[in-house]
Protein backbone atom coordinates (compact mmCIF):
# COMPACT_ATOMS: atom_id res chain seq x y z
CA UNK A 1 0.00 0.00 0.00
CA UNK A 2 1.66 3.55 -1.48
CA UNK A 3 1.58 6.11 1.54
CA UNK A 4 -0.57 9.61 1.56
CA UNK A 5 0.79 12.47 -1.11
CA UNK A 6 3.61 14.02 1.31
CA UNK A 7 2.76 17.14 2.37
CA UNK A 8 6.22 19.34 3.17
CA UNK A 9 6.34 22.79 3.09
CA UNK A 10 8.41 23.98 0.46
CA UNK A 11 8.62 21.09 -1.84
CA UNK A 12 5.16 22.09 -4.44
CA UNK A 13 7.14 21.62 -7.25
CA UNK A 14 8.00 18.34 -6.59
CA UNK A 15 5.71 15.10 -7.26
CA UNK A 16 4.88 12.90 -4.41
CA UNK A 17 7.19 10.58 -5.30
CA UNK A 18 10.08 12.33 -5.70
CA UNK A 19 9.25 14.40 -2.02
CA UNK A 20 9.34 10.76 -0.67
CA UNK A 21 12.13 9.20 -2.31
CA UNK A 22 14.04 12.50 -0.83
CA UNK A 23 12.21 12.30 2.58
CA UNK A 24 13.65 8.29 2.97
CA UNK A 25 17.17 9.64 1.87
CA UNK A 26 17.18 12.41 4.61
CA UNK A 27 15.55 9.49 7.14
CA UNK A 28 18.42 6.87 6.20
CA UNK A 29 21.05 9.88 6.59
CA UNK A 30 19.90 10.49 10.17
CA UNK A 31 19.94 6.59 10.76
CA UNK A 32 23.50 6.56 9.73
CA UNK A 33 24.38 9.77 11.77
CA UNK A 34 23.00 8.15 14.70
CA UNK A 35 25.28 4.65 13.85
CA UNK A 36 28.05 6.55 13.43
CA UNK A 37 28.18 8.89 16.25
CA UNK A 38 27.22 6.33 19.23
CA UNK A 39 30.35 4.12 18.09
CA UNK A 40 32.22 7.90 18.16
CA UNK A 41 31.03 9.37 21.00
CA UNK A 42 31.49 5.99 23.22
CA UNK A 43 35.36 5.91 22.22
CA UNK A 44 35.77 9.99 22.42
CA UNK A 45 34.33 9.67 25.94
CA UNK A 46 36.27 6.71 26.91
CA UNK A 47 39.70 7.96 25.84
CA UNK A 48 39.09 11.01 27.18
CA UNK A 49 37.86 10.07 30.48
CA UNK A 50 41.12 7.75 30.99
CA UNK A 51 43.73 10.79 29.52
CA UNK A 52 42.07 13.65 31.79
CA UNK A 53 41.13 15.32 28.26
CA UNK A 54 38.18 17.76 28.94
CA UNK A 55 38.48 18.67 25.16
CA UNK A 56 37.62 15.08 23.42
CA UNK A 57 35.05 13.94 26.87
CA UNK A 58 33.34 17.13 25.45
CA UNK A 59 33.62 16.14 21.55
CA UNK A 60 32.19 12.92 22.75
CA UNK A 61 29.68 14.44 24.79
CA UNK A 62 28.61 16.85 21.53
CA UNK A 63 28.87 12.62 19.20
CA UNK A 64 25.90 11.69 21.80
CA UNK A 65 23.84 15.18 21.40
CA UNK A 66 24.35 15.16 17.56
CA UNK A 67 23.03 11.12 18.00
CA UNK A 68 19.65 12.17 19.94
CA UNK A 69 19.54 15.28 17.29
CA UNK A 70 19.15 12.72 14.67
CA UNK A 71 16.73 10.23 16.26
CA UNK A 72 14.35 13.30 16.82
CA UNK A 73 14.96 13.77 13.44
CA UNK A 74 14.71 10.32 12.02
CA UNK A 75 11.15 10.10 14.00
CA UNK A 76 9.86 13.04 12.86
CA UNK A 77 10.98 12.30 9.05
CA UNK A 78 9.47 8.95 9.76
CA UNK A 79 5.94 10.19 11.01
CA UNK A 80 5.89 12.51 7.62
CA UNK A 81 6.17 9.26 5.43
CA UNK A 82 3.45 7.23 7.93
CA UNK A 83 0.95 10.13 7.88
CA UNK A 84 2.10 12.07 4.53
CA UNK A 85 2.47 15.22 5.95
CA UNK A 86 4.61 17.42 8.61
CA UNK A 87 3.55 18.44 12.14
CA UNK A 88 4.85 22.01 11.82
CA UNK A 89 4.06 22.28 15.62
CA UNK A 90 6.28 18.95 16.87
CA UNK A 91 9.26 19.71 13.99
CA UNK A 92 9.14 22.90 16.10
CA UNK A 93 9.21 21.07 19.53
CA UNK A 94 12.26 18.85 17.88
CA UNK A 95 14.22 21.52 17.06
CA UNK A 96 14.32 23.03 20.40
CA UNK A 97 14.93 19.85 22.18
CA UNK A 98 18.38 20.21 19.72
CA UNK A 99 18.87 23.39 21.22
CA UNK A 100 18.53 22.30 24.68
CA UNK A 101 21.28 19.49 23.99
CA UNK A 102 24.01 22.23 22.70
CA UNK A 103 23.35 24.40 25.98
CA UNK A 104 23.69 21.43 27.98
CA UNK A 105 27.24 20.57 26.31
CA UNK A 106 28.19 24.33 26.66
CA UNK A 107 28.13 24.08 30.26
CA UNK A 108 29.67 20.80 30.58
CA UNK A 109 32.60 21.63 28.53
CA UNK A 110 32.78 25.57 30.26
CA UNK A 111 32.58 24.07 34.10
CA UNK A 112 35.10 21.36 33.06
CA UNK A 113 37.25 23.71 31.42
CA UNK A 114 37.92 25.65 34.36
CA UNK A 115 38.16 23.58 37.03
CA UNK A 116 41.15 21.83 34.68
CA UNK A 117 42.51 25.00 34.27
CA UNK A 118 42.27 26.06 38.25
CA UNK A 119 43.58 22.62 39.35
CA UNK A 120 46.39 23.36 37.09
CA UNK A 121 45.68 19.49 35.59
CA UNK A 122 48.03 17.80 33.16
CA UNK A 123 46.03 15.18 30.49
CA UNK A 124 48.11 12.47 29.32
CA UNK A 125 48.11 12.27 25.10
CA UNK A 126 45.79 10.28 22.82
CA UNK A 127 47.10 8.75 19.91
CA UNK A 128 43.70 6.85 19.31
CA UNK A 129 41.88 10.44 20.13
CA UNK A 130 43.94 11.95 17.14
CA UNK A 131 42.93 8.86 15.17
CA UNK A 132 39.34 9.48 16.08
CA UNK A 133 39.37 12.92 15.19
CA UNK A 134 40.71 12.51 11.87
CA UNK A 135 38.42 10.44 10.51
CA UNK A 136 35.74 12.47 11.79
CA UNK A 137 37.25 15.44 10.14
CA UNK A 138 36.92 13.11 6.60
CA UNK A 139 33.26 11.54 7.18
CA UNK A 140 31.51 14.78 8.86
CA UNK A 141 31.77 16.65 5.57
CA UNK A 142 30.75 14.46 3.26
CA UNK A 143 27.19 13.71 5.66
CA UNK A 144 26.80 17.52 6.40
CA UNK A 145 27.16 17.56 2.67
CA UNK A 146 24.65 15.22 1.61
CA UNK A 147 22.51 16.27 4.23
CA UNK A 148 22.25 19.27 3.22
CA UNK A 149 21.10 18.41 -0.69
CA UNK A 150 18.26 16.75 0.67
CA UNK A 151 17.32 19.48 2.40
CA UNK A 152 17.82 21.78 -0.17
CA UNK A 153 16.20 19.50 -2.67
CA UNK A 154 13.10 19.52 -0.70
CA UNK A 155 12.69 23.46 -0.60
CA UNK A 156 14.28 24.24 2.18
CA UNK A 157 13.66 21.56 4.95
CA UNK A 158 14.08 23.10 8.16
CA UNK A 159 14.33 20.00 10.28
CA UNK A 160 16.62 18.02 7.60
CA UNK A 161 18.81 21.74 6.97
CA UNK A 162 18.98 21.87 10.92
CA UNK A 163 20.41 18.08 11.41
CA UNK A 164 23.17 19.30 8.38
CA UNK A 165 23.98 21.96 10.57
CA UNK A 166 24.54 19.76 13.76
CA UNK A 167 26.69 17.90 11.16
CA UNK A 168 28.41 20.83 10.50
CA UNK A 169 29.09 21.55 14.03
CA UNK A 170 30.94 18.24 14.45
CA UNK A 171 33.35 18.89 11.86
CA UNK A 172 34.02 22.25 13.54
CA UNK A 173 34.67 20.67 16.48
CA UNK A 174 36.75 17.91 15.18
CA UNK A 175 38.99 20.40 13.40
CA UNK A 176 39.20 22.52 16.56
CA UNK A 177 39.69 19.33 19.08
CA UNK A 178 42.28 17.70 16.54
CA UNK A 179 44.29 21.15 16.89
CA UNK A 180 44.05 21.26 20.44
CA UNK A 181 45.39 17.53 20.94
CA UNK A 182 48.09 17.76 18.21
CA UNK A 183 49.40 21.44 19.46
CA UNK A 184 49.23 19.24 23.25
CA UNK A 185 51.17 16.59 21.61
CA UNK A 186 53.59 18.92 20.49
CA UNK A 187 54.27 21.10 23.13
CA UNK A 188 53.25 19.74 26.30
CA UNK A 189 51.04 22.96 26.96
CA UNK A 190 48.35 22.09 28.98
CA UNK A 191 46.13 24.78 28.84
CA UNK A 192 45.74 24.14 25.28
CA UNK A 193 42.62 21.23 25.93
CA UNK A 194 40.17 22.92 27.94
CA UNK A 195 41.03 26.15 25.53
CA UNK A 196 39.64 23.90 22.74
CA UNK A 197 36.77 23.01 25.08
CA UNK A 198 35.75 26.86 25.38
CA UNK A 199 35.56 26.92 21.77
CA UNK A 200 33.20 23.43 22.10
CA UNK A 201 31.44 25.64 23.97
CA UNK A 202 30.77 28.82 22.07
CA UNK A 203 30.18 26.85 19.01
CA UNK A 204 27.76 24.90 20.68
CA UNK A 205 25.73 28.53 21.96
CA UNK A 206 26.07 29.59 18.90
CA UNK A 207 23.89 26.47 17.03
CA UNK A 208 21.58 26.68 20.09
CA UNK A 209 20.75 30.00 20.09
CA UNK A 210 19.63 29.23 16.00
CA UNK A 211 18.56 26.06 16.50
CA UNK A 212 15.54 27.77 19.33
CA UNK A 213 14.83 30.52 17.24
CA UNK A 214 14.42 28.05 14.23
CA UNK A 215 17.26 29.67 12.17
CA UNK A 216 19.66 26.87 12.27
CA UNK A 217 20.54 25.95 8.16
CA UNK A 218 23.64 25.68 6.70
CA UNK A 219 24.81 28.55 5.07
CA UNK A 220 25.31 28.06 1.61
CA UNK A 221 28.84 29.74 0.97
CA UNK A 222 30.60 27.91 3.98
CA UNK A 223 29.50 24.34 2.49
CA UNK A 224 30.90 25.10 -0.93
CA UNK A 225 33.82 24.19 0.76
CA UNK A 226 33.03 20.52 1.54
Amino acid sequence: MSNPALNVPGSTTLTEAETERLTRRGLRLAQFTVAYNVIEGAVAITVGLMAGLVSLVGFGIDSGIESAASVLVGLRLAARLRHGEADEAKERRALKAVAVTFFVLAAYVTIEGIRSLIEGESPDQSTVGIILLAASVIVMPLLARAKRQVGEALGGDKLILADAAETKICVLLSISTLIGLGLYALTGAAWLDPVAGFVIALFAINEGREAWEGELVDDDDDDDDY
